[in-house]
């Protein structure tokens, strides 16, 4: 019942006063201290580095300080967007990003799902552990992996067209800049496919198991249960991690363009950090290579 209080010919709800800050503080002080650390190391390695921004607005020459630079203003950033090369690899991480954010999505959503219709739990475990195994594999090793499996010189992915019947001679898949962004992501989704849907399994065992007795009484199929049950209940975590892939869309990286990359399909696998790299740090341009890099940074 709500406390009251009277005034002048009526009763009225008593209002509830706020707790100040520091009452507040002090009533969740082990909170705080708990969060302290993490707050320190995302100080640390998130916003310190943001100083160094300013070199992207200077011309800046190794040996002096930073105060010591000659400021320039915009002009890297102007040769920058006035540089036809950037606009190329915007294209390649863009339709790189896209990509996979699309596939990369939706597969481990898909793979969760149809891993949690598993009934045999030896099974089950095993083919989990199985599929995320590949996440802990260092990039080299699945960028050598990768080759290996597309080279025209007994790979298997060659021999196993040929023995279908699909075609008549290997086919150079390494060599072809419009096949490389399929490669690249269909590399990254076999490392990191078992790994991403660890959260989505963890979502799905939290349901209610009554929903699913229900709707199994009601005559519901297995295709319904998981239409009407399972996605709309992984729903706020799907939209989460959504919102969390969206920020780092530009923010791809590099290793895997890098290592699968070769002189020939250069024009579709060079993305905005390897320009950084090439044009920026790899030429002695530290403040246009800032200045690109600026727009990796998330």
């Amino acid at each position: 019942m709500k406390a009251v209080t009277k005034t002048e010919g009526s009763i009225q709800p008593a209002t509830k006063r706020k707790k100040g800050f520091w009452t507040t503080f002090k009533e969740q002080k082990v909170l705080y201290g708990m969060s302290l650390p993490f707050i320190i190391i995302v100080f640390i390695f998130s916003y310190m580095p943001v100083w160094g921004w300013l070199m992207a607005f200077q011309n800046y020459r190794p040996g002096r300080s930073i105060f010591e630079q000659k400021w320039v203003g915009f002009d890297h950033f102007i040769a920058l967007f006035t540089d036809e090369k950037f606009y190329l690899v915007l294209r390649n991480t863009l339709a790189m990003s896209f990509m996979g954010l699309i596939v990369g999505f939706t597969i481990p959503i898909l793979f969760a799902v149809l891993l949690n219709e598993l009934r045999g739990s030896v099974f089950k475990r095993s083919v989990q552990t199985i599929s995320y195994l590949p996440h802990f594999v260092s990039w080299v090793v699945v960028a050598g992996i990768v080759t290996k499996m597309l080279s025209t010189d007994g790979g298997a992915i060659n021999q196993l067209l040929m023995w279908l019947g699909l075609i008549d001679q290997p086919i150079q898949f390494m060599a072809q800049g419009n096949l490389f962004w399929y490669i690249v992501t269909a590399a990254d989704i076999w490392k990191e496919m078992g790994w991403s849907a660890i959260i989505y399994l963890a979502a799905i065992s939290g349901i209610d198991q009554e929903q699913f007795e229900a709707a199994k009484v009601d005559g519901a199929s297995r295709m319904r249960q998981i239409w009407h049950i399972t996605l709309p209940s992984i729903a706020p975590t799907i939209a989460i991690l959504l919102i969390m892939s969206i920020g780092h869309l530009i923010s791809i990286g590099f290793e895997k363009q890098f290592l699968l990359g070769n002189p020939l399909v250069v024009d579709y696998s060079e993305v905005l950090d390897l320009y950084a790299l090439n044009y920026g740090l790899g030429m002695g341009r530290f403040s246009f290579g800032t200045a690109s890099g600026c727009l990796t940074l998330s």
